[in-house]
């Protein structure tokens, strides 16, 4: 089937992840320091939820707190990186493991896994 051409949709504005409550130490030191992501401010209206927000490119990851949170095991993000063997070196050093995927002709990537087991893709740009 093949989708009609519209100016309706412009894009992804954000990525939710679901997490459990008082993930936020753990978001932080992965999305923030290993991944090097900025953090956001949440508007006061949503910050009693729990969770935190990131800046990922032009794009956002938020991190919301799920009262019954299970992994998303299959579901998941593909972010784009400017150097996968960085990125590859940086979970290393922070013990996290990585399992690559050649499934894709030219495509370099591999999989990941958030502080609470979701996957996560990271593809190399260009």
């Amino acid at each position: 089937m093949q989708g009609t051409s519209s100016s309706l949709l412009l894009g992804i504005d954000h990525v939710q992840l679901a997490a459990p409550a008082g993930c936020e130490d753990a978001a932080r030191d992965f999305y923030g320091r290993i991944l090097g992501l900025s953090e956001l401010s949440k508007p006061e209206a949503l910050r009693n939820r729990g969770g935190c927000w990131f800046q990922c490119g032009t794009h956002q990851i938020h991190i919301g707190i799920e009262a019954d949170f299970r992994p998303a095991k299959k579901a998941h993000p593909a972010i784009a990186v400017t150097d996968l063997r960085e990125l590859r070196q940086r979970f290393t050093a922070a013990r996290i493991a990585v399992q690559d995927d050649d499934a894709i002709p030219g495509a370099r990537r591999f999989y990941a896994e958030d502080p609470w087991g979701n996957r996560l893709e990271f593809v190399q740009a260009g």
